[in-house]
């Protein structure tokens, strides 16, 4: 039986990423650990190992000795990519960020290599954006509970509205140059996002998601963090796309001028999946990194029927910033 103490590793503070979060390169470094896609191959058992050594650390219970700092670090690695962040749940396994790679190389792939039939527009596009869809609940900001019919309601609209607007594009561009007509998907997938997130985390902008102070004692509920932390995911999953659904498509132009594509037809789909694959890798931590997921919101900022009631609770003299989970 291991021997247990509690005075065997410096003290760090498992409530923050190891690597600095104000600067971009150390939000990225936290990403491209939470995000790795080895992730998905940790044992539920491993999981549960490692959430409850980093909350018994945080609860200031005693560890075993042989625990190094590293092992605590990777701990919280493998706590910040399977458990919600808000609720402490363990997240879908394909709903997880560390799922963005190998999920996107494939639905992606098949949304460039197949953009021409209706039929297919329609099936790759619906599969994206029910992935997507799934992915937007996972990761939503704070621990306002949905009901069936709402998420159900939330998946047609966003899941509808992002096919309807794929096949507008679609048709609009049928007689366009090949290449453009290859970038529909980057433009049907931009524009879904605008829809798709905001549906599937209506919820946070109807009744707002949790902020807190920096102790992160829960204040209350705030529609304009919501709104904020929304505006902020769009944004990065647009970027997250970009890099690959912009460069394959040149990248395959290319190959069919060059008449690689009419010897070897066969590469087309593996090509692109290992391409969007290489792209994915970097793409999907750099853009996570653009906003600190522990974002904050400056005070004033709040509702004023919420700083109506912080007012009264700090005694007139409240804190400058206030914080929020803005969500993956």
């Amino acid at each position: 039986m291991s021997k247990e103490c509690t005075d065997c590793l410096p003290k760090i503070n498992l409530d923050e990423p190891r690597y600095d979060q104000e600067t971009y390169v150390g939000r990225a470094k936290h990403f491209f650990e939470t995000t790795n896609p080895l992730n998905l191959f940790v044992s539920s058992r491993k999981l549960e190992e490692a959430r409850c050594l980093v909350l018994k650390y945080r609860c200031k219970e005693p560890l075993p000795c042989d625990i190094t700092e590293d092992d605590l670090w990777r701990a919280k690695v493998l706590y910040d990519s399977a458990f919600h962040p808000d609720t402490g749940e363990k997240m879908n396994i394909i709903g997880r960020m560390s799922a963005q790679v190998p999920m996107n190389m494939l639905i992606t792939g098949g949304m460039l290599a197949f953009y021409k039939s209706t039929p297919a527009v329609i099936f790759w596009q619906w599969l994206n954006q029910s992935f997507n869809a799934l992915v937007n609940y996972t990761n939503r900001s704070g621990d306002v509970p949905f009901t069936d019919k709402q998420i159900a309601t939330s998946y047609v609209l966003a899941t509808s509205g992002a096919v309807a607007t794929a096949l507008s594009l679609n048709r609009l561009c049928r007689n366009a140059p090949p290449l453009l007509g290859r970038l529909v998907p980057l433009a049907a997938v931009a524009t879904a996002n605008c829809i798709n997130i905001p549906l599937m985390r209506a919820q946070e902008l109807k009744n707002g998601t949790p902020v807190y102070d920096e102790c992160n004692n829960k204040l209350g509920y705030s529609k304009n963090a919501a709104q904020a932390g929304i505006s902020q995911v769009i944004f990065s999953r647009i970027f997250m796309a970009t890099p690959g659904m912009l460069l394959t498509p040149v990248l395959m132009n290319y190959l069919e001028r060059r008449g690689t594509l009419c010897r070897y037809p066969w590469i087309n789909l593996p090509v692109q999946i290992a391409f969007l694959g290489f792209c994915l890798t970097f793409a999907t931590p750099l853009a996570c990194a653009f906003f600190k997921q522990k974002n904050l919101l400056p005070y004033k900022h709040l509702e004023p029927e919420l700083r109506e009631v912080l007012d009264k609770k700090f005694s007139d003299r409240p804190p400058k910033y206030v914080y929020y989970n803005k969500g993956l």
